[in-house]
């Protein structure tokens, strides 16, 4: 596959998928794609409400309150929500980052009006039964104890985030922690919902089968007479400048060592987002990357390493995650990463494998554009998270402007030694066993 077709092809992408939008007078604001391939629908709603608008005292809220959305409101009560719109073809989800929490509505357009009656029922009138509150505290508290207290990757990447910020919000958990799911207060849990729940907090994508008119009428009619309320107030915390490696480590029974760690890199709207990218692509991705190669093929230390992060209003970090083999020291992984990290700062990618990067991340952008809920998530994640969804429309022009010397300059100015974070869990029955 060539780059430069691929980058030909993203300038018809704008006339393909052109996006209307409009601003209800609540301050919601609607970008609608009209598709016509099959009579279905994805509808997204992001509100700009995550872990970093909570304080100490109520972390977690964010998260309770994707679970609440599901439990009940004025007109559809517990349980009907789900029923009522599985009884007409449709399907709902929901997920909560340090920045956002996003619903998502997949549905038949058969079905647009109901969809619309739902969404304004839980966003004006959502049910705050003490009872229905009891019992999603201990749900919420329950899966804080499976994903993360009892599971060994959910334990280390919360103390890996802990550790590496001292300042701004992001260092505490998106779960929250448990002290505070055991003490929210009912007046916590309303002002939450109140600001973060506010129209002019939230942008909504329409995807599929439908066409703008329709869709504004809809919003006109379910969406805008609900009333607004001040949004969050703004993150203005601004994490230090990192002087020197971090390191904790985690003992806990388990049957393998693991090993995490974290880089600062800048906020998704940042200009270095397409080149830390491609250098995370030309070194995690897939068999034939560079970490893989090492690790798991010439080495054989580690049965899998990978990177990760998400999209974030702020500064956030890169992960690196490596699982040791049984009986590897996870300090011959950390030495082996280091060495690639340092050779990517040092020296420049070849052709070939820039070339590739390239087209893995083109590849993964235009599979995600082909199909209406996809669509809609990455409409959706330009808008909030770079400012403006024509953004996404460059996106393949960014990539393949990134060149050689981009790529060593993100690896050199983000992945020394004095930005990192290093996490390591010691299986605990490994050291007694050595005692």
């Amino acid at each position: 596959m060539c780059v430069i077709l691929l980058v030909a092809s993203s300038a018809a992408a704008q006339q393909d998928y052109p996006v209307s939008t409009r601003t209800l007078k609540n301050g919601m604001k609607v970008l609608v794609q009209t598709d016509h391939s099959i009579p279905n629908v994805a509808l997204y709603i992001f509100y700009r409400i995550g872990s970093r608008n909570e304080r100490p005292g109520t972390t977690g809220l964010s998260h309770f309150f994707e679970h609440m959305m599901f439990n009940g409101a004025k007109k559809y009560g517990p349980g009907d929500l789900d029923k009522v719109m599985e009884a007409n073809g449709g399907s709902n989800n929901a997920y909560t980052t340090r920045d956002v929490t996003v619903y998502q509505d997949w549905f038949p357009r058969s079905a647009l009006p109901l969809i619309y009656d739902i969404e304004s029922d839980r966003i004006r009138d959502l049910n705050f039964d003490p009872q229905k509150v009891k019992s999603e505290r201990e749900v919420v508290a329950s899966e804080r104890r499976l994903s993360v207290e009892n599971e060994n990757g959910g334990v280390l990447d919360e103390q890996l985030w802990a550790t590496s910020y001292i300042a701004h919000p992001y260092q505490w958990p998106v779960l929250g922690w448990m002290s505070d799911i055991e003490h929210w207060t009912m007046e916590d849990l309303k002002h939450h919902f109140e600001m973060g729940y506010s129209p002019n907090n939230a942008t909504m994508v329409v995807v599929g089968d439908v066409s703008a008119e329709e869709i504004f009428k809809l919003c006109e009619t379910y969406i805008e007479p609900i009333p607004t309320h001040p949004p969050p107030a703004p993150v203005t915390t601004v994490e230090p400048q990192q002087r020197g490696e971090r390191r904790l480590v985690v003992r806990k029974q388990a049957e393998l060592p693991l090993l995490m760690m974290g880089y600062h890199v800048p906020q998704s709207n940042n200009p270095d987002f397409y080149a830390l990218n491609i250098l995370r692509t030309v070194l995690f991705q897939g068999e034939s990357s560079r970490m893989y190669q090492r690790l798991v093929d010439k080495d054989q230390i580690a049965l899998d390493v990978s990177s990760g992060v998400e999209p974030s209003f702020d500064p956030s970090i890169v992960e690196v995650v490596a699982q040791p083999k049984q009986g590897v020291d996870p300090q011959a992984c950390e030495k082996a990463i280091y060495e690639e990290l340092q050779r990517a700062g040092s020296t420049m990618v070849t052709d070939t494998e820039l070339e590739k990067a390239k087209n893995i991340r083109l590849v993964e952008f235009y599979r995600q554009m082909r199909t209406i809920n996809g669509r809609a998530n990455t409409i959706g994640t330009y808008e909030v998270f770079f400012g403006d969804y024509n953004k996404l429309f460059e996106a393949a022009k960014k990539y393949s402007a990134v060149t050689k010397e981009d790529v060593q300059r993100v690896a050199k100015t983000y992945f020394g030694a004095d930005n990192r974070t290093v996490a390591t869990l010691i299986p605990e029955n490994a050291e007694k066993a050595k005692q």
